[in-house]
């Protein structure tokens, strides 16, 4: 039985007084029994969180109140367990970081796709096909034909194609992200940078595969998305991967088999950087999940390694 929701939110509007309104956002989601994480600055809002319907609901009302919210827009996946630790609202100067100034979507943005049409865009020849996301996301699923940056951070994505594309030779562009929230800021600085026919789907890939009958899609393997589901599939049904404790990359059965692997501690990925240190803390903590798991409670302990990338702030 699926008991929690997780609403993914997202929107580009001026915010000057941001700050004013992190106390009582946060204490609205707190005595809501919601979890998960809000991220808000001068140009919106952006995060996840998870709870009972009734939690959820009370949250999106009290955002909504705010006449600047008032068509906030989010989207909705189930799960059975809860998938947050905490409740956090974070200050940041930018919802998505890219790095680069005046980047304003609410300004000039490329062209939004239904995931209903967007088989039809990508299959066209003469368009180039650009996943936005980060290089652990690409690697465990992807839309058939698109390009993989190859970045580890989304700052990293302006000077990528800087570098890699040409206004005169790359005609039609089309974007894609988890959520829809990197492809605005990504199609706005492609729009600002003489790219003219620039298109993203709205929405974002998780509504693609929650609108999309599999027989029809052209999604290939599983997205990542930033809680401890780790990544869903079509119909947003839950995903095959875990994370590693130790660099909180994607893992999968062959992972797990691997003799680079150790629960709690490494995977073939951070085998040969995790320190003796490092190594030695994860031990313990996962001495302590395996106790919790033995006493049928939750270990939450202290906040999980820094992830080596910041993907929080790059939904």
């Amino acid at each position: 039985m699926n008991d929690f929701v997780v609403a993914a939110l997202y929107k580009f509007v001026a915010l000057p007084d941001y700050k004013a309104l992190r106390e009582p956002l946060l204490d609205q989601c707190v005595s809501a029994g919601v979890k998960g994480t809000l991220l808000l600055a001068k140009e919106g809002i952006n995060g996840t969180i998870a709870g009972s319907r009734q939690g959820i609901d009370t949250v999106l009302d009290f955002l909504r109140q705010d006449p600047r919210l008032l068509d906030l827009s989010h989207k909705e996946s189930f799960d059975d367990s809860q998938p947050f630790y905490r409740m956090k609202v974070k200050l940041k100067k930018e919802i998505v970081t890219m790095g680069v100034g005046g980047i304003d979507p609410n300004a000039v943005v490329g062209q939004y796709v239904k995931p209903q049409d967007w088989n039809a865009l990508i299959s066209d020849p003469e368009v180039l096909l650009i996943d936005t996301r980060n290089d652990y996301e690409v690697k465990i699923g992807s839309f058939q034909g698109a390009v993989n940056p190859d970045t580890q951070s989304f700052r990293e994505f302006p000077e990528y194609v800087r570098a890699h594309y040409d206004p005169e030779k790359h005609k039609k562009v089309a974007m894609f992200c988890t959520g829809g929230i990197r492809c605005e800021k990504a199609s706005s600085f492609m729009r600002q940078e003489g790219f003219d026919e620039v298109y993203h789907l709205e929405g974002g890939i998780l509504k693609y595969l929650e609108d999309v009958e599999e027989a029809q899609s052209l999604w290939k393997g599983e997205c990542f998305v930033f809680d401890n589901r780790v990544s869903v599939g079509h119909g947003l049904a839950p995903g095959s991967y875990d994370l590693c404790h130790g660099c909180r990359e994607p893992i999968n059965a062959a992972d797990k088999a691997s003799a680079f692997f150790e629960e709690g501690v490494t995977c073939p990925a951070c085998y040969h950087s995790v320190t003796d240190s490092q190594r030695q803390r994860f031990r313990d903590r996962q001495k302590q999940v395996e106790l919790a798991r033995q006493r049928n409670e939750q270990h939450v302990g202290a906040e999980p390694p820094a992830r080596q990338r910041k993907r929080q702030a790059e939904r």
